[in-house]
């Protein structure tokens, strides 16, 4: 296919001949004067790809796509989107003679591909290639729910991701772990943290800002994640954040303090778990406000006998760690610790602090005799991971170094002039 072929200037003296050519009325560059300006020409006969061309079969999904140079030009740019905005990931050879996909493609999806070239010369080419994928070749899903359910949280409130197959490959667990999209506004830096084959928590570096709006979404439906595996469905999830609200308990002093937005709003005399039942250290986060429960020694295993209707009762552990009312200890509080692992309080404070905290408020006890609420497994312990062990976690920031953060990356993006 002909074509007009533009030379680019090579050298300090080139630009200068270009330039008073220019200015003598020649107009064989772009109407701007710029090289680059010069409308792309039809690029087709020098790139082939390995799918089918418009109208033809559909490509093969589990197939990465391949873009080649064939007439010793070369490429200098390659997008490759679905109709529902996903890209896919590539790598282009150093020589720009080839350009694969990196990312597995989606299955039953319309694909758009552009490509930019530069002959020997110099001159620039352009290709558009549009090709459907065909059906999966298994019908095993991988399905995924997030949590909580929509709502307003605390700002310690973990997202969750539970999955309908496990993923034990670190390969297959980058592709699911790419496809699970959180932001919020303001935004924040945070990861995914495999806490098994099945499940993910995701949490920011600190926690997420006051009144913020986390909003989350899966691209992974259609996506290849195994040779059995493919992406299957899964329902977005938008909540909000409160006012940060954290209650910290120190057993030692035997005093709860309760911070609203970093300020000091009410200063409460507990008892927490005597020796023996002492209460967790560490953070927890609220799983649920319950009211009037029924608390026994045979629920805690505890050898003295108790059988107790508790009201005003806050749940922080699955196993049974409360914040809650306890008339029958007013006398200790302030002063001992005497229960059997929950922080009590007068019912006054109690009927407070019940009407005050909502699920995903911070309850943290220090210097209590007790070990460190695990991360997993008993409620919601991941605060008590530090950043750097809570990215060893995930798929795909694990082991590399902590880059900059949201603000930092939004202050630092080129701005136009």
């Amino acid at each position: 296919m002909s074509h007009t072929v533009i030379s680019r200037p090579r050298t300090a003296v080139g630009c200068t001949l270009l330039v008073i050519s220019l200015c003598a009325g020649v107009t064989a560059c772009g109407s701007d004067g710029n090289p680059l300006a010069a409308r792309p020409y039809d690029a087709a006969d020098q790139v082939s790809f390995n799918a089918p061309s418009e109208g033809r079969e559909k490509a093969d999904p589990d197939k990465p796509l391949e873009v080649v140079e064939d007439s010793g030009g070369r490429i200098t740019d390659v997008t490759a989107h679905d109709a529902s905005g996903r890209y896919v990931a590539g790598e282009l050879a150093a020589d720009g003679s080839r350009w694969h996909s990196t990312s597995p493609l989606a299955a039953n999806a319309s694909y758009t591909v552009r490509v930019s070239t530069e002959d020997e010369d110099g001159a620039p080419g352009r290709k558009v290639v549009t090709f459907d994928t065909g059906k999966p070749t298994t019908k095993k899903r991988l399905d995924v729910t997030f949590g909580p359910r929509a709502g307003t949280y605390g700002v310690g409130q973990p997202i969750t991701a539970e999955l309908s197959q496990p993923v034990k490959v670190k390969a297959q667990r980058a592709v699911v772990e790419r496809a699970l999209k959180v932001s919020s506004t303001p935004a924040t830096d945070g990861a995914w943290h495999w806490v098994d084959d099945k499940k993910l928590h995701y949490r920011p570096k600190d926690y997420w800002p006051a009144r913020a709006t986390v909003q989350v979404r899966s691209n992974l439906q259609g996506i290849k994640i195994g040779d059995r595996m493919w992406g299957g469905k899964a329902k977005p999830l938008t909540i909000t954040t409160a006012d940060k609200l954290i209650a910290l308990t120190d057993a030692a002093a035997h005093r709860m303090t309760v911070y609203k937005n970093d300020e000091i709003v009410r200063e409460i005399p507990v008892t927490t778990g005597m020796p023996g039942y002492d209460t967790r250290n560490g953070v927890k986060v609220v799983l649920a406000k319950e009211g009037t429960v029924r608390m026994t020694s045979a629920s805690i295993g505890a050898s003295d006998f108790y059988d107790l209707v508790v009201h005003h009762s806050v749940r922080v552990t699955h196993s049974g760690e409360y914040v809650h009312a306890a008339p029958w200890s007013v006398g200790s509080q302030g002063y001992a610790n005497v229960s059997h692992g929950c922080t009590g309080m007068s019912t006054e404070n109690a009927a407070w602090f019940y009407e005050t905290v909502r699920e995903g408020d911070i309850v943290k006890v220090v210097n209590s005799g007790g070990d460190t609420m695990a991360p997993f497994g008993n409620g919601f312990g991941d605060w008590n991971l530090d950043w750097a062990k809570w990215r060893t976690g995930s798929a795909l920031v694990g082991g590399t170094p902590d880059g900059p953060t949201a603000a930092d990356r939004a202050r630092l993006r080129p701005q136009s002039v």
